[in-house]
């Protein structure tokens, strides 16, 4: 894509009215000399998520910036850096303490802080430990209500009082997440520069200027616009529902008031993104067990003995499910697991006596998921083979449970067998 038309301000006498979809452009056009983003719609999101921290009173949220990747040297820590002289108040917050951070956010000394909050993974990471305090003040101060309560006072005169929490955060770091931050998050998957992505070395003592000198324009144009983006509803690209029209209210809202080609630009950068968050999702175990559930082991069958469910997940070779700390998904497990979630009765899922050859066995029965799998799990894929079909002794539509018990092609003891038919009562 050709770089952005930079549009010239308009001039009414001595008065100055900043047009802002040229500002924006040149904002697009300062990140893109210093970073190499992975595609069009992670510049349109930056640069509107910029804007938005001048204009956090209006919106009932602020969406939080992640730029994340697997690797280091991807340029997450420069995006952060450039995004920094771009927002008011930024404060870098690497390593910083739930303490430091709450006594910022809460005091506005200085006017309320934009946290930019480096190596993310040294908190939330898998070697970082428990970090729920600063985890809660993260996730309460996402909307404009959150506050965080606090004791006061000295000794037996304390008294519960309750702070402000809302401020604009953007992290960097390597890795994912957790959840409740990730979905409150605009995410920027970062990947190294190939040979030919070339990007100007960013000198502070040079470009902090340029930067600053955008950001104060930014300031005076969100003042300009922000009666007219106080309050405002903007119309979400299809699909775009719930939490992600949430974290991409603002951002549209700043795109319509700026004009020019950015509502258009910031509508496809929202779609785009919210479907690359959606694939690349860390669903929970529960829910990636009811969708393997649904879609590789029952296959259109109306109930399945808890045996060959097991036989059948735990041939799944992208699936966790043959290794659970060590051993294999069993009986339990798999009950406790479905067990979290209620039937259309609003009764938790359980396996029940099914009919199996001669004998009885428990099993699980498709009417039971059924309400689980239509609120829980993605949209349905469609697959040429099913796990069980994989399986040794695998069945066919026209085979029942007797007819295995009487071949001995379906053992229950030894999980030796699965099947996909509908079996008979």
């Amino acid at each position: 894509m050709p770089a952005p038309h930079h549009r010239t301000r308009k001039e009414a006498g001595s008065v100055t009215t900043e047009n802002g979809a040229s500002l924006l452009d040149e904002v697009e056009a300062f990140h893109r000399r210093f970073n190499a983003f992975p595609t069009e719609a992670a510049y349109v999101a930056v640069v509107l998520w910029n804007a938005h921290t001048h204009l956090l009173d209006c919106f009932d949220s602020t969406p939080r910036l992640a730029f994340l990747s697997p690797e280091p040297g991807s340029g997450k820590t420069r995006g952060l850096e450039i995004c920094g002289t771009l927002v008011p108040n930024p404060m870098a917050a690497v390593n910083a303490s739930p303490a430091a951070l709450f006594r910022a956010v809460s005091g506005m000394e200085t006017g309320r802080p934009t946290i930019l909050f480096d190596e993310i993974d040294t908190v939330f990471g898998p070697k970082a430990g428990d970090n729920e305090e600063l985890r809660g003040l993260i996730n309460a101060g996402h909307r404009r209500i959150g506050v965080s309560y606090r004791c006061v006072g000295d000794g037996g005169q304390q008294t519960v009082q309750e702070f402000p929490v809302y401020a604009a955060v953007a992290v960097a770091g390597l890795g994912w997440l957790p959840d409740t931050i990730l979905h409150r998050s605009v995410i920027i998957r970062m990947r190294r520069r190939a040979p030919n992505e070339h990007v100007e070395p960013f000198r502070s003592r040079i470009h902090e200027p340029e930067g600053h000198a955008l950001r104060d324009r930014l300031a005076k144009w969100a003042d300009s616009v922000r009666d007219r983006v106080t309050g405002a509803f903007p119309e979400m690209p299809e699909g775009v529902t719930d939490r992600p029209a949430d974290v991409w209210e603002p951002l549209l809202a700043v795109a319509d008031a700026a004009g020019g080609d950015w509502p258009q630009r910031a509508r496809e950068a929202c779609a785009a993104l919210v479907a690359a968050a959606a694939a690349g999702d860390k669903a929970s175990l529960g829910i990636r067990l009811l969708t393997d559930l649904r879609d590789t082991v029952f296959c259109g069958a109306d109930r399945m003995p808890t045996a060959q469910i097991l036989a059948a997940l735990n041939t799944l070779d992208e699936a966790p499910w043959a290794d659970m700390g060590g051993k294999p998904l069993d009986s339990r497990q798999l009950a406790k697991r479905l067990g979290e979630y209620v039937n259309a009765d609003n009764q938790p899922i359980k396996a029940r006596n099914m009919r199996v050859g001669e004998g009885v066995s428990k099993g699980y029965y498709a009417a039971d998921l059924a309400d689980a799998w239509a609120r829980y799990c993605p949209p349905a894929r469609k697959s040429a083979t099913s796990a069980t079909e994989a399986l040794p002794g695998a069945l066919t539509s026209g085979d029942d449970v007797a007819d295995v018990a009487a071949g001995s092609r379906y053992d229950a003891a030894t999980n030796a067998g699965s099947a996909t038919p509908t079996l008979p009562l």
